[in-house]
Parts: C-alpha cells; structure tokens; sequence
C-alpha cells in the first residue's frame, strides 16, 4: 500500500514569502524606490475595496497596491499611511490551479504590477509594458 501524500493550500505566509523574493529579485535601483512596501496577505478583500472598484466577485481581484505613488508624493505633504501591497490568497490560488502556472510565478507577476502602481504607472501602463516584454 503506498503512504497517501497530505496536500495543503499554500499559506498566507507561504504567498509572502514568494512576495518578499520577487521583490527582491528587483534591480536593486528600483527597489530603492520602494522603499518599505508592506504586504498584507488576506483570502479576499473586503466588501469595501470591491464595491470602491466595482468588482462583484472578491476571486476578480488578486493584488491591489494602497498607498500614494511616487508621481504623486510631495516633501511638503506628511504621510498618513504607509505603502501596502495586498495579496489575496484565494483568487491567486484559483488563477495558479487553473493557468498551471507555478505559484511562484502568478505572485511574482502580481507583485511586479503592484510595485509598478506604487512607481505611478496605471493599469493600462502595466499591460503595455508587459505586452511589449
């Protein structure tokens, strides 16, 4: 009889740690820039952000960067917040089940378009550039 294998869903601190190495792989020239980016790393997002967006399904949105960009930040204005980058668990874990991609490379992705809106660029900007590379 072969010893069955027990499989588990990547954790909330596995998906951070994935994080935490993308954004480490970044030239270190950019990643300057980022400063101390925190990840939050949640199932869902709450109800809130998805109304706020106009998503119906929380498994529509896999990241979300929150914070002032660095087109946008001013010397004169004080912070009231630091840079997040949220990750959310559930819908990263259907998209990486259903694309076959590794997991590694589905939060890399996320990672790199969220660090990409904490550089000012939009959505639309993200896809240009990832579409020419």
């Amino acid at each position: 009889m072969m010893p069955s294998r027990v499989h588990h869903a990547p954790s909330a601190d596995d998906i951070e740690a994935l994080a935490r190495q993308a954004l480490d792989a970044i030239p270190a020239m950019l990643r300057s820039y980022v400063g101390d980016v925190i990840f939050r790393v949640q199932d869902f997002a709450d109800d809130e952000t998805l109304n706020a967006m106009g998503i119906e399904s929380p498994f529509d949105l896999l990241g979300l960067y929150h914070g002032v960009s660095i087109d946008r930040q001013s010397t004169a204005a004080v912070r009231q917040d630091v840079d997040m980058i949220f990750l959310y668990r559930r819908p990263i874990l259907d998209y990486w089940c259903e694309t076959g991609e590794s997991l590694a490379d589905v939060v890399r992705h996320l990672v790199i378009h969220e660090v990409g809106h904490h550089f000012g660029f939009s959505d639309e900007d993200m896809h240009r550039i990832e579409d020419g590379a």
